[in-house]
């Protein structure tokens, strides 16, 4: 018999590290849900800044989310990780409220004049460390100013690709997802999510390239 084709091998089954306490919030058991929520408010908050810019509108929808998510564990078959499911529902819940923010003239007004006032809400970002895993501070200041320069520019990157593109590469480079747990929170194929992830890349090199050749030619 000859090898599996490794495009068509079905992957070993993934443990959900949640699985334990998921079940018990299944059961009804009210305390283990706390334990997911402590565990991911601060993420679903940080994941609905994508689209909310507003923190006291984040905490509400984020609240909303959760009181939606256990009305629905019923429902949760375990076929995703606990936290792919979150993310689907916390992500459409944010887009929804997004386009009622949109529609609403006052708050429209109010985001022609930012004040920074919300940063700790935004979207998940970039940090020196995240851009290169292998840069220390042993340079000195100069090293560590290049550093924090490289995240600066892979967020700017970030945020001028197509919506789809930049939560894509999001989801696999801040959030740490598998291509497969990706293709269920964006429900598409997984070969979509690849063509994404590898449009995001490519472009995200090109733009910060330039940067990279002046400090050693090192590739993000």
């Amino acid at each position: 018999m000859g090898q599996d084709n490794p495009e068509t091998a079905v992957p070993p089954a993934r443990v959900d590290p949640d699985q334990a306490v998921v079940a018990l919030a299944v059961s009804g058991d009210v305390r283990a849900f706390e334990l997911l929520v402590r565990k991911y408010q601060p993420r679903i908050i940080r994941l609905i800044g994508r689209w909310v810019k507003d923190s006291a509108k984040c905490e509400d929808v984020a609240q909303d989310v959760f009181i939606s998510t256990y009305r629905a564990l019923p429902n949760f078959r375990g076929d995703a990780q606990f936290y792919t499911w979150l993310y689907r529902i916390a992500a459409n819940a944010a887009k929804k409220a997004a386009i009622r923010q949109a529609r609403d003239p006052v708050k429209f007004m109010s985001d022609l004049q930012p004040d920074g006032s919300d940063t700790e809400f935004s979207e998940d970002r970039w940090e020196p460390s995240a851009t290169d895993p292998s840069q220390t501070h042993e340079g000195g200041p100069e090293a560590e100013v290049a550093s924090r320069e490289i995240a600066a520019a892979v967020n700017e990157a970030v945020d001028a690709l197509p919506p789809e593109l930049a939560e894509a590469v999001t989801l696999r480079e801040i959030e740490g997802m598998s291509y497969e747990d990706i293709a269920l929170a964006m429900d598409c194929p997984i070969g979509t999510v690849r063509s994404r992830i590898f449009r995001a890349r490519e472009a995200i090199s090109k733009r910060i390239k330039p940067m990279l050749n002046r400090q050693g030619g090192k590739r993000w």
